[in-house]
């Protein structure tokens, strides 16, 4: 009987055929998680700041975006830390977590893909009709119903493989723990995970995508019947931008878990298309084609970067020739012009003559000052 040493951390080689562009990659992948991690937190935080948002589209794709930074810091800082130069190593119980959460993850948006197009489905072929359906216990019921199916769904592929014993090479052939890198160091027989693999991710990757495709089906339907152009215009706007976030998720799942002879290196280049490049992709498509987010949006960055803001500077004077106390006030504000990135100050100085026998402030103070915000409300109107 062989001795068998049991595997208590594996090494993770990386990508396969980059030897010699880590930091080249570093830097690459570095700005793209970053820009993940700054997209999604804006979206994120504009749609939980803006009651107008609060609808069920937004809902759901706030709840992507929550997605799109777990999915993506899932596997990034393990990357990045050892592309910097640092150990490769990772633990048998930090392997298991990043198996887990990259498949619940991964799961759940995919759940969580096909309940928006069911959102969109029932908004635009049932208008009338769409508060009632789609209220807040449905959306929580939704929402909650994707969580629990994408855990079950990781349970289930984390139980079986890593119930194999380990106890030979302990070197990862990828940058990160998945199912196809890890089952291949098993020192028993791995088909019942395969198929079960296989079933789970790639055929629960084609179901999803097809219900998408009947639900989409049926808002062509319905849009080709609205006679205003406008009313298709914006339908398909709507629409097209969850189409885009879809096939740009769900093609690389597709590919990977679908083909009978995978490549190591187009493996690893459709995996980090859907690790980090789609989570970078999702704000800008759900942002830039989007009337109401990019409005709130402006909202909030104006609200946060060009709050218009008061700065008063006074000199208190007592004149001579009438021997009253004399106040000169300097009101400077920050006012954003049509381009809303462009930023102008506008100054205002004025003295009031102070009441001696009262410490208020004067009104005709109050009055200038609610004159000068109203004229920041409107740079075009007229200020006197």
């Amino acid at each position: 009987m062989r001795n068998h040493t049991t595997v208590t951390e594996f090494i993770l080689l990386g990508i396969p055929g980059t030897e010699g562009l880590e930091m080249a990659l570093l830097f690459l992948f570095s700005c793209l998680y970053l820009c993940t991690l700054l997209g999604n937190v804006l979206i994120l935080t504009t749609i939980i700041s803006s009651p107008g948002l609060h609808v069920p589209m937004y809902f759901f794709l706030g709840n992507l975006s929550v997605f799109d930074l777990g999915f993506s810091t899932t596997t990034a800082p393990k990357m990045l830390f050892y592309l910097s130069g640092n150990s490769r190593a990772i633990s048998y119980a930090g392997c298991v977590a990043q198996l887990f959460f990259y498949h619940f993850l991964g799961c759940t948006e995919a759940f969580l893909y096909t309940v928006m197009a069911w959102d969109r489905f029932v908004a635009i072929c049932f208008p009338l009709r769409y508060t009632v359906i789609m209220n807040h216990r449905v959306c929580s019921v939704l929402a909650t119903g994707t969580w629990m199916g994408g855990c079950v769904h990781a349970i289930v592929l984390t139980s079986l493989t890593f119930q194999l014993p380990y106890c030979g090479s302990n070197r990862v052939s990828y940058y990160f723990c998945d199912i196809p890198a890890v089952l291949p160091l098993a020192c028993e027989d791995t088909s019942l995970v395969q198929r079960v693999g296989f079933i789970n991710v790639g055929l629960l990757s084609l179901l999803c995508f097809f219900l998408i495709l009947v639900s989409y089906t049926c808002i062509g339907i319905s849009i080709s019947k609205i006679h205003s152009a406008e009313g298709r215009h914006r339908a398909f706007s709507t629409c097209s931008a969850h189409l885009t976030a879809i096939l740009c998720a769900y093609g690389p799942v597709i590919i990977i878990y679908l083909q009978p002879r995978p490549s190591p290196l187009l493996g690893a280049i459709i995996q980090i298309l859907n690790n980090l490049v789609t989570p970078t992709l999702n704000p800008l498509i759900y942002s830039l084609r989007n009337k109401d987010v990019k409005a709130a949006l402006r909202k909030l960055i104006c609200k946060f970067l060009f709050l218009p803001r008061l700065v008063p500077s006074s000199q208190l004077l007592e004149y001579p020739n009438t021997g009253k106390p004399q106040l000169r006030i300097l009101l400077t504000a920050a006012t954003w012009t049509a381009r809303w990135l462009c930023v102008k100050l506008l100054t205002l100085r004025f003295t009031v003559t102070l009441n001696p026998l009262s410490k208020s402030i004067p009104m005709k103070f109050l009055k200038l000052t609610c004159d000068l915000y109203k004229h920041i409300k409107n740079p075009e109107g007229s200020f006197s």
